[in-house]
């Protein structure tokens, strides 16, 4: 090829990505897009057709979480691009690195009753990390660069490129030098920053007098790919560590030293953060759920706060220490200097307390981790989860009941990324797309995602999508014929029987699956579970769904009393 070639505007997005070296990409054309298509096929980029744009975002999520590599999608305008919202909003709490391409109408008759024509850049700004409108054909290679620099720079986020219909079809001379890409920009985080000195010097001489310190991490620890050095942090310190709903997998949940879930619905850690004298928060915005609704956390214990985005710091809690920094990047030096101290504190083995009361807490819950009750109950089929998965197997979980439950039971077994909620939004309908997502994520691992009957409801369609590409993943549906979150709430607040708009028709998913080409098995004894796990991964042509019906008692559907409906009493832990 010359050093100078003639192309559209569709084209230079596309040839931008190759250069990047994005992976698959998730997305429903329109006339907007047609040449950015077109690009597509004759440069051999991987583009797969979903049937919601909402999926399709979630798919890019799922793919950027586990890849740490920006996600890709696009939509056409109007109803293409007001679908992206909700992603948009999970990607942008969550951190997730994205890239989305939305089509728009020709500038000539912008305002004319275009049809599908909306306010869209006014819809989609408040939800994404930056928007980039590109209003000059020639300007395509250096505002792409832009969009993958802005999502994968300090705290990751998805970047809208809004592409006018007259600039994806226009032609334009470009240089062939134009089209490159910064390799720094392809993962995250693309660039690590420290804390100052002194504010190091601060957490090291709390950390180090303390006698009982915990930690207390989120998801940023993921988006640092921070994990192994925390745990290797917290081996050599010896201090415990807890953990939000994202923020799983920060320590090996089979490790001593972990505490498990914290805030809402917890195991053993609310237990230690009351005896704590330090506390030690580590990527995590230190929201509702994480503090039982900001209740949580004892005043008068000094309290550091590591995060890589300053807004976070003293949003919901004071910050007796901030450190503006990267995770990876700073847990090692303020170790070197925790470990050069003098003065430290006596500190008891905190691995034989955290091990001794992990176990004490399984022993209290073993009837119901192993019950042979039916219909099953939920703390039953996660333990088999649990005995099943291989240590580097993942398990998606959709949003609300599906999120909570594996987030209270289900166990990582090394650090890392094994458990991929959507809690950057909560919403439902994550569930299949993001198994999608992870799929192609992770070729060669076990994928199984969590989803219960009223997300499964919203995304089904995506089905078609998996059995088209042929895609393996085995997907769980927790079938209590209600929203169950909802309903369990409704009988927590009003009492027996007074449900409103809550229920579901008892749909058998294994046969809809196996209309759509799946391999459907139903499950109504837990004793056939692991049975049906076994069959999913056997099945490596397809998607596996499998149907289990779990208990319809409102009163066991949530893992615990939600402190927003109800005084939390010592106990209230697992229903």
């Amino acid at each position: 090829m010359s050093d100078k070639f003639e192309i559209t505007g569709g084209e230079a997005v596309a040839r931008m990505y190759a250069a990047h070296g994005v992976g698959p990409m998730f997305g429903m054309g329109g006339f907007q897009m047609l040449p950015f298509y077109d690009a597509v096929r004759r440069l051999g980029l991987t583009h797969y057709l979903i049937n919601d744009e909402r999926c399709g975002i979630f798919a890019a999520d799922a793919y950027a979480k586990i890849t740490g590599r920006p996600g890709v999608c696009d939509a056409t305008l109007g109803p293409g691009a007001t679908n992206l919202v909700t992603g948009l909003a999970e990607a942008l709490n969550a951190g997730s690195p994205l890239v989305v391409q939305v089509g728009d109408s020709h500038r000539d008759h912008s305002w004319k009753n275009m049809t599908q024509e909306t306010r869209q850049v006014e819809l989609l700004r408040p939800v994404c990390k930056e928007l980039i409108r590109i209003e000059r054909i020639q300007r395509i290679p250096e505002l792409v660069r832009r969009a993958f620099a802005v999502a994968t720079h300090g705290r990751p986020g998805p970047v809208v490129l809004d592409i006018p219909e007259d600039i994806a079809h226009d032609t334009y001379t470009f240089n062939a030098s134009e089209f490159t890409a910064n390799a720094a920009r392809t993962r995250i985080p693309a660039l690590r920053i420290r804390p100052d000195t002194e504010a190091l010097k601060q957490a090291a001489s709390l950390l180090a007098r303390a006698s009982r310190p915990i930690m207390l991490c989120g998801g940023g620890v993921h988006l640092s790919d921070a994990a192994q050095t925390l745990q290797a942090f917290a081996e050599q310190l010896d201090i415990p560590v807890a953990h939000t709903l994202s923020g799983k997998g920060a320590i090996a949940c089979t490790h001593d030293l972990n505490a498990g879930l914290f805030g809402r619905y917890s195991r053993i850690a609310n237990d230690l953060i009351a005896k704590a004298d330090c506390l030690f928060v580590v990527g995590c915005k230190l929201g509702e759920v994480a503090t039982r609704r900001f209740d949580l956390l004892p005043s008068g214990v000094p309290l550091i706060h590591l995060d890589i985005l300053a807004e976070e710091f003293d949003r919901t809690t004071p910050a007796d220490v901030r450190l503006w920094g990267d995770i990876q990047a700073t847990l090692p030096e303020l170790q070197a200097q925790i470990l050069s101290m003098q003065n430290t504190a006596a500190r008891g083995d905190m691995a034989t307390e955290t091990r001794k009361r992990m176990n004490e807490w399984r022993a209290s819950v073993a009837d119901k981790l192993r019950s042979s009750e039916r219909p099953v109950g939920m703390a039953r089929l996660l333990h088999e989860i649990n005995d099943w998965l291989p240590e580097d197997g993942l398990l998606i979980a959709d949003g609300g009941f599906a999120a909570h439950w594996g987030g209270l039971l289900f166990d990582t077994k090394r650090p890392g990324r094994s458990f991929v909620p959507d809690r950057g939004f909560a919403s439902i309908g994550y569930g299949i797309p993001g198994a999608i997502g992870a799929t192609l994520a992770a070729p060669g691992r076990r994928v199984l995602s969590l989803t219960g009957d009223g997300g499964c409801n919203m995304s089904i369609g995506e089905l078609e999508t998996a059995v088209r590409l042929k895609l393996p993943f085995t997907l769980l549906v927790v079938n209590n014929a209600a929203s169950g979150y909802v309903k369990a709430l409704q009988h927590l607040m009003y009492g027996e029987g007074a449900y409103q708009s809550s229920d579901l028709v008892d749909t058998n998913y294994a046969n809809v699956a196996q209309a759509l080409g799946c391999q459907g098995i139903r499950v109504e004894d837990p004793a056939d579970i692991r049975a049906a796990l076994e069959s999913g991964a056997a099945c490596t042509d397809r998607p596996t769904v499998i149907d289990i019906v779990v208990t319809r008692d409102p009163s066991k559907m949530l893992p615990g009393v939600d402190n927003r409906a109800a005084k939390i009493k010592p106990g209230d832990r697992i229903a």
